[in-house]
């Protein structure tokens, strides 16, 4: 072996073998500062006891050394202390929010605790943190403020344990959502629909918190008795919280301002300005090649990359030299070229030009080589490639239905009415690949998409949630019927795509958004007069009609509300969004599902009984009604607690003879009192809570029909003054004895008074 190489490698087992007593432990607290609480260590600018220990007064922590076996740090008062990272975070516990009943619904326990973190340099970590919520029966929202204010929740109801499952935190128990960044003052409120009455034997309360997302798995039992990190009886939970240097309440400061003022600037040598994790204020880092706490003044030292014996930088034919923040490798003598492990290495340095020649074909040689085979398995690679994306897609197409659609659609060949099968390839050019730019919708049963076909035609391309397999069949059949439906009331399906892991719907595209949109968008509200209202609710009433009674099987839609109402660019209803549709058999006149629909909206012995009856249609429809009659949004927690459903306020109003007074103003100036109270009556007699008491929605959108065609009553030529516009006349008494109807065959207003005249 060459004598240099052999001297070479003695060197480096000397300096491995000195390597422990060569290095030293970096101190991260000040000189005379009590540096460790216990199990933790406490790096400034934080620290314990006299002002020179820590930077400020935001950055002195606790050690309570009331507890024993180890003593515990705290920051903020009561926020226990898990780590300190000086990476710009720490760890800390936080109580929960919890609301508990016992088995007959009566609050036992209520704590809803709140963080103000707006004076000092503490913000909630957006990356680390989730707000989570937990129960069946549960609303939680979260509030906070930065410069503006923030509110987001979660609202869950699921009366059937075993649609449980640890782990899945999707909203069916458990339900987490993003928080916002520079989030610095939060509460949170936490309650229940019913009292956990129907959940009680294994969910008798509701949870609300921020926690560390990674920390937090869910499990049904928690449900029952969640109790981590108990402290005098109140759960806890770990959250990041995001910390900076020089953190003013307006004007962050930048780095280059710190710089300007060295007295308070907090970085010290060989260390790196930079911005902080929550973008207030600013953080420092050790320099390249250093190690240690940037923040004192001579925390950052050198490392000695040459004697890590865990990550020696050199090959064993070269030289390490530590330098200030580096290090150098050199070749022994006889060798060349690039010394670092990672690079090229020394090579022994050739004797001859013939062997620099041999060396330099040698190359060549080898160099084209590789490239004719990186080539080839391009080529191999892309082939391959492609017939996997075609097995892909032939498999989805299986899974999803495809040859039964098709056997299904060859029932229907040459009709016009027939759905088209459409290729994954042609949808993604009609979106643009699907780009955000392109969503015009977004719901519970998956994603809307603006598409351009071949043809130039507008179409909603709809991008579903998984679909259960074994519900395929029904899907497709569903599909089918769907596409035989030519009703200028609701929205034409035109065909679909199952080629993808989620089947694609193709919808004709509707210009003019939502009703939700026209009543109740700020800019918008109050854009609809009162004729088109009752247009729009009689199209409306039509369309639902149609589908119970007209369609074959009838199809009960299970989610009628204002946001799936489309309106084109003349105000004309179009019934959207049959995710959650049903069909009936024949000799069935009802189901039993699992719930689903939209709070607000839902009809109650529905959701007691899960028995679904086209009378559910018929409830939704009522909302929907009293929401053109008031322009309010159906549930709403920002109203006093007997107004936050809309309908039940409005059946109560109705019984104590106020309802005027929450009838939209617009509705008021240009409606006429008898033909606005039809409607208000109409709409109590959907909102009845026995499903036998309400009428078949075909007997609403005649009763509507005949409204809308009623423009003057028969009697306003012997006495004009009986019939005045809302704003000019006195309410009629809801209570009163004199019933007025409207006869939808005659065209007549029938009056009915006390003495029979």
């Amino acid at each position: 072996m060459n004598p240099l190489l052999l001297l070479n490698l003695l060197l480096l087992l000397l300096l491995l073998k000195l390597y422990p007593a060569a290095t030293s432990v970096l101190s991260l607290t000040k000189a005379g500062c009590q540096y460790t609480c216990g199990n933790l260590s406490i790096p400034y600018p934080f620290g314990i006891g006299g002002e020179n220990c820590y930077r400020d007064e935001n950055f002195e922590v606790i050690c309570n050394e009331t507890y024993y076996n180890p003593p515990k740090l705290f920051t903020l008062g009561n926020l226990e202390i898990l780590n300190i990272s000086l990476q710009g975070q720490q760890h800390v516990l936080a109580y929960i929010s919890k609301d508990c009943y016992n088995s007959q619904g009566n609050s036992i326990f209520r704590y809803s605790p709140f963080y103000d973190l707006r004076h000092n340099p503490f913000t909630l970590s957006e990356t680390e943190n989730k707000f989570t919520a937990l129960g069946c029966d549960t609303r939680a929202y979260v509030f906070g403020s930065n410069v503006q204010n923030f509110t987001s929740g979660c609202s869950m109801l699921s009366t059937n344990k075993d649609d449980l499952i640890n782990g899945s935190c999707t909203g069916i128990g458990c339900c987490q959502t993003s928080i916002p960044k520079g989030f610095k003052y939060f509460e949170i409120d936490v309650s229940s629909f019913y009292n956990h009455t129907f959940v009680y034997d294994f969910d008798p309360c509701s949870y609300a918190f921020i926690v560390d997302y990674k920390w937090y798995n869910f499990s049904t039992s928690d449900l029952l008795n969640f109790s981590y990190n108990l402290d005098r009886g109140y759960p806890r939970v770990p959250l990041v919280l995001d910390w900076a240097i020089d953190w003013p309440t307006e004007n962050n400061t930048s780095c280059e301002e710190a710089m300007k003022n060295q007295t308070s600037y907090a970085c010290g040598s060989n260390s790196v300005c930079d911005v902080s994790k929550n973008g207030l204020g600013y953080s420092c880092n050790c320099s390249q090649g250093y190690h240690g706490n940037p923040y004192l003044q001579d925390g950052c030292q050198d490392i000695n990359e040459c004697i890590d014996p865990n990550n020696y930088p050199c090959s064993n034919t070269s030289l390490c030299t530590n330098l200030p923040g580096t290090y150098n490798c050199s070749c022994l003598n006889g060798y060349q070229g690039d010394g670092r492990k990672t690079g090229t290495g020394c090579t022994a340095i050739p004797k001859t030009s013939d062997q620099s020649f041999l060396l330099i074909q040698s190359a060549i040689g080898t160099g084209l080589g590789i490239l004719f085979l990186l080539t080839g398995s391009s080529l191999l690679l892309w082939a391959l490639q492609k017939r996997k994306l075609s097995k892909h897609k032939e498999r989805f197409f299986k899974q999803n239905g495809g040859l039964l659609l098709k056997q299904q659609l060859s029932l229907y060949e040459g009709s016009n009415e027939s759905a088209k099968i459409f290729t994954a390839e042609e949808l993604k050019r009609a979106t643009n690949n699907y780009a955000e730019s392109q969503i015009i919708g977004q719901g519970g049963y998956g994603t809307v998409y603006k598409g351009i076909l071949p043809d130039h035609r507008t179409v909603a391309i709809k991008k579903s949630k998984l679909v259960d397999e074994s519900q395929i069949e029904q899907f497709i059949n569903e599909l089918v019927i769907l596409s035989q439906i030519n009703h200028k009331n609701v929205v034409k399906i035109l065909g679909c795509c199952l080629e993808s892991e989620v089947p694609l719907l193709v919808y004709e595209f509707i210009t003019n958004n939502t009703l939700f949109h026209h009543i109740h968008d700020e800019g918008c509200k109050s854009s609809i007069s009162w004729d088109n209202r009752l247009r729009i609710a009689t199209e409306t009433a039509e369309a639902i009609a149609y589908l119970h009674s007209a369609a074959s099987p009838p199809i009960i839609h299970r989610d009628i509300k204002s946001t799936n109402i489309l309106l084109d660019g003349n105000y004309t209803a179009k019934v959207s969004d049959f995710g959650a549709s049903r069909l009936v058999p024949v000799d069935k006149t009802q189901l039993s599902t699992l719930v689903q629909g939209t709070l607000g909206y839902l009809d109650p012995e529905y959701f007691y009984s899960s028995q679904l009856t086209d009378k559910s249609d018929v409830y939704s429809f009522g909302v929907v009604l009293v929401e053109l009659l008031t322009g309010k949004i159906p549930l709403c927690f920002n109203r006093p607690e007997n107004e936050r459903n809309l309908a039940m306020h409005f059946v109560t109003s109705m019984e104590e003879n106020t309802v005027w007074e929450i009838v939209e103003d617009r509705v008021l100036l240009e409606g006429c009192k008898e033909q606005v109270q039809e409607v208000m009556e109409l709409a109590r007699r959907c909102l009845r809570v026995k499903v036998q008491e309400r009428p078949t929605m075909k007997e609403v959108a005649m009763e509507l029909e005949g409204l809308s065609k009623y423009d003057q009553h028969p009697w306003v030529v012997q006495n004009p003054q009986e019939v005045e516009c809302l704003l000019l006349g006195e309410p009629l008494d809801l209570h009163s004895n004199n019933n007025i109807g409207y006869d939808t065959l005659t065209g007549q207003v029938i009056i009915s008074l006390d003495d029979g005249q």
